[in-house]
């Protein structure tokens, strides 16, 4: 009777064996097909390593699934969407006044070289190199320029410090977009100093392009004055010419006594009259 008890154990030791061989099985497939399978996520680019090894042959894996070997093969995901990095550095102008300099910088991983800039330099490349870039740049530009230069040619100034940067930054698989100087800080005595120079400039100015207008509007009153003149004297001479014209005419005329007589005549009739009757009157003798 003992003979056929175990035999039924001995079927369910051989199914529990079976059972767990096949989930462990199955727990390998698992693994194997997780290892196998990474997964890029958006705004990212992946490194292939293997054997923890940067494979610099292929490109950066775009966003997305893709397969790999298993064990072999890890994928390193690097963000390149754009970044910002701000920062505050303190310098000395070129008449060595103290600057303080705002920089803020958006930028971005170059996605066809993410793999050579883990290689190179890491995952904290921020640190490791676009801050201590935008710090050493602003000093060198910074004791290009004096304290006035550096408020009089901002655009200058902000164009030398970007093209410093992005140089700097390329050179590391870094793209810049955009480089703002938010600020140049002085302190307040010689900011105001520079400010009460540049208004005392500006009214300067003000007043020589006064005295240039004065002496335009003076040369035209002149030259209206000369004019005017110049026309006078015309009338004047034409006036005196019509004049003796008229005086020779009249001079050879018979009757120009006699209507010299009527024109002076007030019309009261004198107790003398001389012959045929016409009053005594002075006649001016014409030279």
């Amino acid at each position: 009777m003992s003979k056929y008890q175990s035999s039924p154990v001995k079927v369910n030791v051989g199914a529990a064996k079976l059972v767990v061989g096949a989930i462990i099985l199955l727990i390998i497939i698992g693994i194997v097909a997780g290892a196998s399978v990474k997964i890029v996520e958006s705004g990212n680019r992946g490194v292939l390593t293997q054997w923890s090894a940067v494979d610099l042959t292929s490109p950066p894996l775009e966003e997305g699934i893709h397969f790999v070997v298993p064990f072999q093969d890890e994928v390193v995901q690097i963000e390149v969407r754009t970044l910002k990095y701000d920062k505050e550095t303190r310098s000395a102008s070129k008449d060595l006044q103290t600057v303080e300099t705002t920089v803020t910088v958006n930028y971005h991983a170059e996605y066809e070289k993410v793999n050579f800039l883990y290689k190179e330099i890491g995952l904290d490349y921020e640190n490791r190199v676009i801050g201590p870039a935008v710090e050493e740049t602003v000093k060198q530009v910074t004791a290009n320029y004096n304290a006035e230069e550096l408020i009089t040619k901002r655009p200058l100034v902000k164009g030398d410090i970007e093209n410093a940067i992005r140089d700097r930054l390329n050179q590391f698989y870094v793209a810049t977009e955009v480089i703002s100087i938010t600020d140049f800080e002085f302190s307040p005595l010689f900011a105001q100093a520079i400010e009460s120079k540049v208004e005392a400039e500006q009214k300067a100015q003000k007043a020589e392009n006064d005295l240039i207008r004065i002496e335009v509007e003076a040369r035209q009153l002149e030259a209206q004055a000369v004019g005017l003149a110049a026309a006078n004297i015309a009338e004047a001479q034409g006036e005196a010419e019509a004049i003796s014209i008229i005086n020779n005419a009249l001079s050879q005329n018979p009757y120009y006594l006699e209507w010299l007589k009527t024109q002076a005549w007030d019309g009261k009739l004198p107790l003398v009259v001389g012959e045929g009757g016409t009053p005594f009157i002075q006649i001016p003798v014409q030279p």
